[in-house]
């Protein structure tokens, strides 16, 4: 086991997890709402310190990161366990286990940060990108890996639900490049439904924080749900937020929800209802929204916002930079907020 960062030591061998914002406190003997985190006699230890349950090459749009280092390869990490239990959850054979139990991944293995590093290398990618599950879950090791990246002149990016403190933000600030936040929806009862989570405000401070503190690059990601966010009255909030405190700039992905768990009983999301996510996005400012999960949707595609011009073509995760220079639209030199 590897000691754990940021935790209290209370009375009775009690600690408090200031990881996340569930900020558990947690008995002897005892893991926290992750599973992840146990309190041995008062220290508390991560359980998936180095233990990789995923890792690929994947392109960079695929996260979905467009305005990131866009057509580079990235390689992909991931571990086990999660401080979300969303009823929807794709990777539930990951996140919603427990390490040590007889669920527990067989085909998992350790990789030093170093290793994971040389095999970003190997494979001619251009950076890490910690994602399946919540990388908060396995701080520490993400924190060691990012500084030997950024030493290596590789980016680094999170795939987050963004439910991560400000005192580990503030700790990773320094090597984290890209911030991809999940925000699920706008409203306490449907964060509550889907995710167990109440406090979810918090999510849209740490993502402010990430970007005016610590000038991370932000996308916004948005999984439309037929039913439970996919009203008008949601959408608009959600877009009028990232308008407000992150800027016009941000790119938003609305994309197509597929029955899945508990959810299996609801339907795929309507093109028509993604469209229309889309243009709540566009009128109350911002630049960049895209339609994710409907291969050879126009929206997948980058126009400038200012003179029309196609700047980046995408079909699935085929990827052509046709009118971009130094970040800017090749032909009217419009701000792209590419980095």
């Amino acid at each position: 086991m590897h000691e754990a960062m940021l935790y209290e030591q209370l009375e009775g061998g009690q600690v408090q997890c200031q990881l996340c914002q569930r900020r558990c406190r947690i008995t002897p003997g005892k893991t926290g709402y992750c599973k992840t985190r146990l309190n041995q006699d008062g220290t508390l230890y991560s359980l998936v310190y180095d233990q990789v349950s995923s890792v690929a090459v994947d392109p960079i749009e695929k996260k979905p990161l467009f305005h990131f280092y866009p057509t580079t390869q990235v390689l992909s990490l991931g571990t086990f366990g999660c401080n979300f239990r969303c009823i929807h959850c794709q990777n539930y054979t990951i996140s919603h286990v427990e390490p040590g139990t007889e669920r527990y991944h067989p085909r998992s293995r350790k990789l030093a940060p170093e290793e994971t590093v040389e095999l970003a290398k190997q494979y001619d990618c251009g950076g890490i990108a910690w994602t399946y599950n919540e990388p908060t879950v396995w701080f520490e090791y993400s924190l060691d890996t990012a500084k030997v990246a950024k030493h290596s002149g590789l980016y680094t990016c999170y795939i987050t639900n963004g439910y991560l403190t400000a005192e580990a933000l503030d700790t990773l600030g320094p090597y984290l490049d890209g911030y991809r936040v999940d925000v699920k929806g706008f409203t306490t009862e449907f964060y509550r439904k889907l995710a167990s989570v109440t406090e979810w405000k918090g999510i849209l401070d740490t993502a402010v924080r990430a970007k005016d503190k610590w000038g991370m690059h932000i996308e916004v990601i948005t999984n439309i749900i037929p039913t439970m966010n996919d009203d008008d009255e949601q959408l608009r909030a959600l877009a009028r937020w990232i308008v407000k405190d992150l800027g016009e700039l941000t790119p938003w992905h609305v994309t197509r929800f597929f029955p899945y768990l508990e959810l299996s009983h609801l339907p795929p999301t309507p093109i028509k209802t993604l469209e229309k996510a889309r243009e709540i996005g566009l009128k109350e400012g911002l630049r960049f929204v895209y339609v994710g999960n409907v291969l050879g949707h126009d929206a997948e595609s980058t126009y400038c916002y200012h003179c029309g011009k196609l700047t980046i073509q995408r079909v699935g995760y085929q990827t052509r930079m046709v009118g971009v220079q130094n970040g800017k639209c090749k032909s009217c030199g419009a701000d792209l907020n590419i980095r």
